[in-house]
């Protein structure tokens, strides 16, 4: 089990480095590239728990895919990064946005998860 889940770690820690050289090739001045492959984890999270919360083995998905693609370590410095530079707006709309959007993704993923299980 250790192994399967630390595979699913590195496919989604692959998923996460390639949507950050993407997304910081468009969008260089703000963390969009972290808040979308949070989002992303979010709704991924929320649909393998809708469709296998009673498999055993979802803890592969959860822990290990999505624990590899998302990344609170990352956000958390650039939000301080934000603040830093003194972008107060745009610190405050990425902390509250990604919790606030990311809660959303998680439900709307769960819905779909129970909708097709």
């Amino acid at each position: 089990m250790v192994i399967a889940v630390a595979a699913a770690a590195g496919c989604g820690a692959v998923v996460r480095y390639e949507v950050t050289i993407w997304g910081k090739k468009r969008w260089p001045n703000l963390p969009l590239a972290t808040l979308l492959v949070n989002l992303l984890g979010a709704f991924l999270a929320g649909t393998f728990f809708g469709l296998f919360a009673t498999w055993g083995g979802s803890v592969i998905l959860l822990a290990g895919f999505c624990g590899g693609l998302t990344t609170f370590s990352t956000y958390m410095t650039e939000t301080f990064i934000l603040l830093k530079n003194r972008r107060w707006g745009a610190a405050l709309s990425y902390w509250l946005g990604s919790v606030a959007l990311g809660g959303g993704a998680l439900v709307l993923g769960l819905l779909l998860g129970k909708w097709i299980g």
